[in-house]
């Protein structure tokens, strides 16, 4: 069921949010959100790991799109596969919420496979219908809601939630003020999960690669370093990290030989290979 934060000026509170609501919100026909996840109802936010099966692409032409579409929708629902290691010790039936939540394919993974209550929180309406529908066709709206939201502003009540997650959402928004908030709406003790491409600042403050990407996606990707800070800052103690960058190489070189790709496509590939910018899941402890 949607949850309607009031009026949408609740929701969406300077330019900059303004801008990237218009981004997703004209988004309504792109086949790569469409056409990845029609056959089992996981719609992700199509980024992948692991290695793909080189067969694909010398598959006969009338088969090869397709068969290169099935590859990449594999390696995306392996890539949600992170999150649930993390989750798969909680008791059944714990409650988590999805910040940035799409389409809906993470929280759909998390509820069908280990039976947890999810809240997924998006601002994209035509997202939320999407994933509302999809929850109705295939039997999963009794574990899911959706809530017309912003991340970092829920409506949520202190301490509401066993554990969030947020699936390569968070360079949508500041993060010392997304990680005050899931340490709001989070128990003591609850865990919060981020999977997220980040700048390696070790490396390279502001790559070009890091630009571009910005430029794609209407937003701003954050330095490595300032992960750990505004996670310290909120009270979110991590207790694993662990770097997936030479595993999202492979997703982006199969996109590059699908005709969905994007252009984005070559950012990502310059930035992992020359160490610019990093594929992270950083798990963490409220205290």
């Amino acid at each position: 069921m949607t949850t309607l934060v009031n009026e949408e000026n609740e929701v969406v509170r300077s330019e900059y949010e303004r801008a990237l609501k218009e981004h997703w919100d004209a988004k309504t026909a792109d086949e790569v959100n469409l056409l990845l996840g029609a056959e089992d109802g996981l719609y992700h936010h199509h980024y992948g790991i692991g290695d793909f099966d080189p067969a694909v692409l010398t598959a006969a032409p009338q088969e090869r799109e397709e068969r290169i579409l099935r590859e990449l929708h594999r390696m995306e629902t392996a890539q949600v596969g992170l999150i649930l290691d993390e989750l798969s010790d909680l008791p059944a039936g714990a409650r988590g919420m999805d910040a940035g939540s799409g389409r809906g394919g993470t929280s759909f993974m998390i509820a069908d496979r280990l039976g947890h209550r999810m809240d997924g929180v998006n601002f994209c309406g035509h997202h939320i219908a999407f994933a509302e529908r999809v929850a109705k066709e295939r039997g999963w709206d009794d574990k899911v809601g959706f809530h017309f939201a912003n991340m970092v502003q829920t409506p949520f009540a202190d301490g509401t939630f066993d554990f969030v997650v947020s699936n390569e959402t968070t360079m949508y928004v500041d993060l010392a003020e997304l990680f005050r908030e899931i340490t709001r709406v989070l128990r003591p003790g609850g865990r919060y999960l981020a999977t997220t491409w980040c700048r390696n600042d070790t490396v390279e403050d502001r790559s070009t690669a890091s630009r571009e990407i910005d430029e794609h996606y209407v937003c701003g990707m954050h330095k490595r370093s300032a992960y750990f800070e505004a996670l310290a800052a909120a009270g979110l103690v991590p207790y694993r990290v662990t770097r997936h960058t030479e595993e999202a190489l492979p997703y982006w070189e199969l996109r590059n030989h699908s005709r969905l790709r994007t252009g984005v496509e070559e950012p990502f590939l310059q930035g992992y290979r020359e160490k610019s910018l990093d594929y992270l899941l950083i798990a963490t402890e409220r205290i």
